[in-house]
């Protein structure tokens, strides 16, 4: 796997709003020490990244002494 040394600090996704006059795509942004990085998807794109954050977040375990929320 790829080693990261940058992490988001800030993650947001919205439907509207950038780019303006676009309700057929999400915009995924992310937020950095470096900038911001935005990516724009389909319907299709974004339920399959829905599905894959979902299942992988199922696999996810409570770290000792931790709590889910």
């Amino acid at each position: 796997m790829t080693k990261r040394s940058t992490s988001a600090d800030y993650v947001t996704a919205f439907a509207t709003g950038w780019p303006e006059q676009q309700p057929d795509i999400m915009v995924l942004s992310l937020t950095t020490h470096k900038g911001v990085q935005d990516f724009a998807m389909n319907k299709e794109q974004a339920l399959l990244i829905a599905k894959t954050m979902k299942e992988t977040a199922a696999r996810l375990v409570v770290p000792k002494g931790g709590k889910t929320s």
